[in-house]
């Protein structure tokens, strides 16, 4: 009997074979068979799944479809995994998983445990995403929550979908952002020494800055301050970014994120680094020209508008040519099979031509993957939260997780699609009832383990439960959508649209409380899931405990807690 990862696959050829079987009894003409993979019906009432071949096949058949799909389903050969097929016009061929073997599912989902669903898609290869990477001038705010959540929840998907993953933060501790930081701290670090000495004109004028060079301060007294007028000394900037890269990765701690590499922009300059290696390959290659005085990537000969500057005329390279040997590392160098860069939508109009660039490197540009996500808006009461409360000019991602928490941040980033706006409402994020899709995914689990611990505090327990005496609707719709996951699991990870696993988290939960609710509403002790019944009540708690699993693995995929209590 197949199992739940490749049963699709495996009514496909059922189908198929009985398409064959119709052919040789001289029930359908012999035509080439169309391409035509199972779909969800939309009415469960339908069935699990539905063929629509009759339909693709009527042309070439010269037949109606609905007399097509009848010569099919005549064919279908019995199998453990089905009821006999229906068909409903205009053609399609409706299939409906048996009981038998739903009900075996529950056992794979237990033996399974924490890796249910676990996928062989990725096939081992190595895969990179790289997300909020935001430059370390300040702290994080909420936009970089939103790239924190989709990213960490889509490396999670990867690696349940089969991919060796690594989570990457790119630390931006080169170029002119990183000089105009180290300035703006050089002013707040004299002016606590009483210098009458303003911020540059393009500086970070947040009161963190204040707060970090009193820090220094504290810690180090006056050893950076150099006599008036001089520059800032190099060796306070370098502390001052690896101080906000700590508060960074404080934060994003906090927020359940975790990286396997913390990639220093400088590094691709050092000896050895891939910034010269790369101009040097792109040069040999034909694909560097010098006019203007300036180094020039020459894209528009790859199919881009125009050509882009790599190397300035004063020496210095540009953020796209940081890019490129950062890319070129990625591929080239670490030998990443697949390679995720989740950006702010601003970021749009640089994404061609780092494909472009990353094919004239020796990558595959289709290997490559840029998910840009947009803005969020805060709302409270129904109004837009524009300022911060502490620091006035930005809501900071810690704001953000000491409100509402990690849990719901985390499940209301991943709730929109990436390219779309979202409205974050911090009212319904922490409001205890079920209109808030947090509390409602997380109130099954903890409903689900209470049912466990009060079946423990009775003496009862589900490992020798008889899953075969399941055949109520509602435990047969819960088990099929537990069944589901997998095919979630795949969708993310080959769409890169990680909004469909906070989705589903809310369909298991609904799965489960329409399993519930409907026996607490039944009068028949018999449809209770602890009954008079010890052999009946054994099977449910195997349920049970196979949907805790379930639910656990999804919330752990989106990052987030299974809280056993609330």
């Amino acid at each position: 009997m197949a199992n739940a990862r490749d049963i699709r696959q495996h009514l496909e050829s059922l189908v198929n074979a009985a398409v064959r079987d119709a052919v040789a009894a001289g029930d359908l003409p012999d035509v080439a068979l169309p391409e035509a993979p199972l779909e969800r019906p939309k009415d469960a009432a339908n069935g699990d799944f539905a063929s629509t071949l009759p339909l693709r096949l009527a042309r070439a058949a010269m037949k109606p479809p609905l007399e097509i799909a009848r010569a099919i389903a005549a064919h279908v050969p019995a199998d453990p995994s089905i009821d006999p097929p229906t068909v409903a016009p205009p053609g399609f061929i409706n299939l409906r998983l048996s009981a038998a073997f739903l009900q075996r599912q529950i056992e794979e989902v237990i033996a399974s445990g924490a890796s249910y669903a676990d996928l062989a898609l990725g096939r081992g290869k190595k895969a990179q995403v790289e997300f909020v990477s935001a430059n370390p001038t300040g702290p994080l705010h909420v936009g970089n929550g939103r790239g924190a959540a989709i990213g960490d929840a889509l490396a999670s998907a990867l690696a349940a979908a089969g991919y060796d993953v690594e989570r990457e933060y790119y630390v931006n501790d080169a170029g002119t952002q990183t000089d105009t930081f180290s300035d703006t701290l050089y002013a707040r670090y004299q002016q606590l020494f009483g210098r009458d000495v303003p911020i540059p004109a393009d500086g970070y004028p947040g009161e963190y800055m204040v707060e970090l060079a009193g820090e220094i301060k504290r810690e180090a007294g006056d050893t950076y301050l150099s006599p008036p007028g001089e520059a800032a000394p190099a060796a306070l900037g370098q502390l001052g970014i690896r101080l906000m890269v700590d508060r960074i990765r404080e934060t994003l701690g906090a927020f359940g994120v975790h990286y396997d590499q913390w990639y220093n922009e400088k590094s691709l300059y050092d000896a050895g680094g891939a910034f010269q290696e790369v101009m040097a390959l792109l040069r040999e290659r034909g694909h560097l020209a010098d006019r203007e005085g300036a180094t020039w990537f020459t894209s528009s000969e790859l199919g881009e508008d125009k050509d882009n500057v790599v190397i300035r005329s004063d020496g210095r390279p540009t953020y796209y040519a940081s890019d490129i040997a950062y890319h070129y590392d990625k591929f080239v160098r670490r030998g990443f099979s697949l390679v995720i860069d989740v950006w702010g939508a601003d970021h749009h109009g640089h994404v061609s031509r780092l494909k472009t660039a990353t094919g004239a490197i020796g990558g595959n540009p289709e290997n490559l993957q840029v998910l840009l996500y947009q803005l969020v808006v805060l709302k409270r009461g129904g109004e837009v939260v524009r300022l911060s409360k502490r620091g006035g000019e930005i809501i900071t991602l810690d704001e953000l997780i000491e409100e509402v928490g990690k849990d719901a941040a985390r499940f209301f980033f991943l709730l929109r699609s990436p390219g779309a706006q979202m409205e974050f409402d911090l009212d319904l994020a922490v409001k205890q009832s079920s209109e808030n899709p947090v509390f409602y995914v997380q109130y099954a689990h903890a409903r689900l383990a209470s049912m466990l611990e009060r079946a423990r505090e009775q003496r009862l327990s589900a490992e020798d439960g008889d899953v075969s005496r399941l055949t109520q609707p509602q435990e047969l719709a819960l088990i099929r959508e537990m069944m589901r996951l997998s095919d979630v699991i795949e969708t993310v990870a080959t769409t890169f649209e990680p909004q469909h696993l906070p989705h589903y988290a809310m369909s298991l939960a609904t799965a489960f409380h329409a399993f519930n609710d409907a026996f607490k509403q039944q009068s028949d002790p018999s449809l209770k899931v602890i009954t008079e019944d010890e052999a009946l009540t054994k099977a449910r708690l195997r349920l049970v405990l196979a949907a805790k699993i379930a639910l656990a693995r999804v919330l752990g995929i989106m990052g987030m807690t299974a809280p056993d209590r609330m």
